[in-house]
């Protein structure tokens, strides 16, 4: 691996970890830091044996695919925050939950995260 494919990984994890916004931010920054790597560690071991591409297209990959994921936890933990509660219920370790009207959704009653997830 060369010192500029090893710099865009670090460069990438530190992107990730340095953001207070949403799960959208923080999960595109830790895709693509995962994706860089695998991307390098394939490119390096297949065709030409280039890691700096595999690298750029792990992270292009990753970091659309974490990104993607972190929007729908962001519109899960909205509409834990906007909706009208329902039924609650404890589970099991004596947590609260309660289900959103209308729908097979659950929220934590003590910080109206989602349940599940």
């Amino acid at each position: 691996m060369k010192i500029p494919t090893l710099g865009l990984i670090i460069w990438a994890g530190a992107l990730g970890a340095c953001t207070t916004t949403g799960n959208m931010e923080r999960n595109a920054g830790a895709g693509a830091a995962i994706g860089a790597i695998a991307g390098a560690v394939i490119g390096n071991n297949t065709g030409n044996g280039d890691a700096g591409n595999g690298a750029v297209v792990g992270a292009v990959i990753g970091g659309t695919a974490g990104a993607v994921r972190g929007y729908s936890l962001d519109q899960r933990r909205d509409e834990c925050a906007t909706s009208r509660r329902g039924p609650t219920y404890r589970d099991r370790n004596g947590a609260y939950y309660y289900v959103i009207p209308n729908s097979n959704r659950t929220c934590w009653v003590r910080d109206q995260s989602p349940r599940g997830l």
